[in-house]
């Protein structure tokens, strides 16, 4: 090769699709050993294999897809590897039908990009370009979208630019990719240091990729939080720009969720109110105020939550922490946002989601603790609500079966250090060690598979969920103006929540003992049997009422 200006190096020779290539790079004193491209497309033999050239074309046969903005969507998170048994993208596709009768309009998949092993959530992704080959590679997951669209179904990928993986990552033997510091982990992504152009580039070819040539509808942005972007031009706003470029260019509409822990309302405000214009983004206060009324834990960052009022907070303003004290993390927290401008859907919520119930000791998911008639009152908290609701696979039936972080490093001492870590971390929180399993054994992944095989309760929740997405469309509670949301409470010892509109509105029983609430009208729904009268309605412990006033 023979380099060029700008610190590139070219070569002569054309690559041809099936062939297989690596680069080997020369310090001064020796070559390294034959390396993957940062750029690849695809490791058949894994991260630390040859790359090898694909080709692009691809025979669709969904050129009928129009695509979905997010407003009006029903996503639903699921990992490759553990949704069903195969454990493959061609797995996904034999669960389409399932998943459209459910109520879903969309799935998210969990990370796919290369890592180390065979097994892992997908966070320690190297080559930012490829497609892990034992989901299927790069067409299987072109068959998996091309499916989904023909299903009437969009397709999400959970994309991570704030680290690499520290299994396969040789990027900085080819240029500054990471400038140090850490994210908690791995070294901050260079994106605003000293040639850190050529890896906003690298990063936004990959956004280009997807929705381009994968045709994938979404992409969900991991912990945006943080990526060290402290350009005039954030890259957010970048990748924001890629995503119309190429709607416009397909009349198919693309869109970014991001994850983000600042409760920073620019990530969805326009661009014309100073915003990046993001289509939504994930809200975790939600799910906490939430989860601790319903199960009662108020360990780590849960201990700002537990009240009645923080629920109901979070259900008028979206975010609990608005400029606010938090006492988990020892400061004020968050900015407000402006309810009237902007719309409800672009608030992600959920019951769970693969961090909610995998970055616990065990794994274990909330129907593993939580009664069905617990389960199916959160679920109906979330899907009568105007944001746009997630599941997590297995949650709408009641899964038993955990969700734990497993992984399988190539090099044991990786492996070691991050059972270590992550005992260390559950420590901290309050957590048993000894009840943390070890990622790298097969058995916690195995443990982690779905069990498709329903009893007889949870048909029951199934059905229950199904009926309330159904109600959830067929009453149009998805609507937009968050300012106009009904959202009333009672004591902290009588905890009754009144949420909704002047048409139909939800009563529920957020406690473990009887209230009545002054809301009355027609039983449209419940999971259970309450006694509902024109002008008020009793409920049992965690029942709920969907009533038309």
């Amino acid at each position: 090769m023979r380099a060029t200006e700008g610190h590139w190096w070219v070569a002569d020779r054309v690559a041809k699709p099936g062939q297989r290539y690596g680069f080997e790079i020369f310090d001064g004193k020796e070559w390294s050993k034959t390396l993957p491209d940062p750029r690849s497309t695809a490791q058949p033999d894994g991260v630390h294999g040859l790359s090898e050239v694909t080709d692009p074309a691809f025979p669709w046969t969904s050129d009928l897809w129009t695509g979905r903005t997010l407003a009006g969507q029903v996503i639903y998170e699921l990992h490759v590897g553990t949704f069903t048994p195969a454990g493959t993208f061609e797995g996904v596709i034999g669960k389409l039908d399932y998943l459209r009768d459910l109520g879903v309009t969309a799935i998210e998949l969990m990370p796919v990009q290369p890592f180390g092993g065979e097994r892992n959530w997908g966070y320690d992704g190297v080559e930012w370009h490829a497609v892990h080959q034992g989901y299927g590679g790069p067409e299987g997951l072109k068959k998996l979208v091309d499916a989904a669209h023909n299903a009437g179904l969009g397709v999400i990928l959970d994309v991570v630019y704030n680290h690499f993986g520290p299994d396969g990552n040789y990027n900085g033997m080819f240029g500054p990719y990471t400038v140090g510091g850490n994210t908690g982990w791995g070294e901050l992504v260079n994106i605003s240091g000293p040639d850190s152009d050529e890896v906003r580039a690298y990063i936004l070819d990959a956004v280009r990729l997807w929705l381009a040539e994968f045709r994938i509808d979404g992409l969900r942005l991991d912990a945006v939080h943080s990526l060290d972007d402290r350009g005039a031009y954030s890259l957010l706003e970048q990748m924001q720009v890629v995503a119309d470029d190429v709607a416009t260019r397909t009349s198919v509409p693309r869109y970014l969720i991001a994850e983000s822990d600042l409760n920073d309302p620019r990530l969805i405000t326009g661009t014309d109110g100073g915003g990046y214009g993001l289509a939504g983004q994930w809200v975790d206060d939600i799910h906490h105020a939430l989860h601790t009324l319903v199960s009662g834990e108020k360990h780590a960052y849960y201990e700002d939550y537990g009240s009645l009022g923080a629920l109901a907070k979070t259900l008028r303003e979206g975010y609990f922490f608005t400029g606010t004290w938090s006492s988990y993390r020892g400061r004020t927290h968050g900015r407000a946002l402006d309810t009237t401008a902007i719309p409800a859907h672009r608030l992600v919520t959920y019951t769970t989601t693969h961090d909610q119930s995998g970055n616990r000791a065990r794994g274990d998911r909330p129907s593993m603790t939580l009664t069905p008639a617990q389960q199916v009152l959160k679920a109906a908290v979330i899907y009568a609500s105007p944001f746009t609701p997630m599941l997590f696979m297995g949650e709408e039936f009641g899964a038993q079966t955990p969700f734990a972080f497993f992984c399988s490093h190539t090099d044991d001492t990786l492996n070691q250090l991050t059972s270590e870590g992550r005992k260390r971390e559950f420590a901290r929180s309050g957590w048993d060690h000894d009840e943390v399993p070890d990622p790298a054994d097969p058995a916690t992944f195995e443990a982690s598979r779905l069990d498709w095989d329903f009893s007889a309760e949870q048909e029951e929740i199934h059905a229950a969920y199904r009926e309330l997405l159904r109600l959830r469309r067929d009453l149009g509670l998805a609507r937009p103006d968050l300012s106009k949301l009904i959202v009333e409470t009672g004591s902290e010892d009588e905890k009754w929540l009144a949420m909704g509109h002047e048409d139909v509105i939800l009563v529920a029983n957020l406690s473990d003992q009887p209230v009545t609430a002054p809301y009355g009208g027609e039983l449209i729904w419940s999971f259970t049997q309450p006694s509902v009268e024109l002008d008020r309605t009793a409920l049992g412990p965690w029942e709920f009422a969907l009533l038309r006033r």
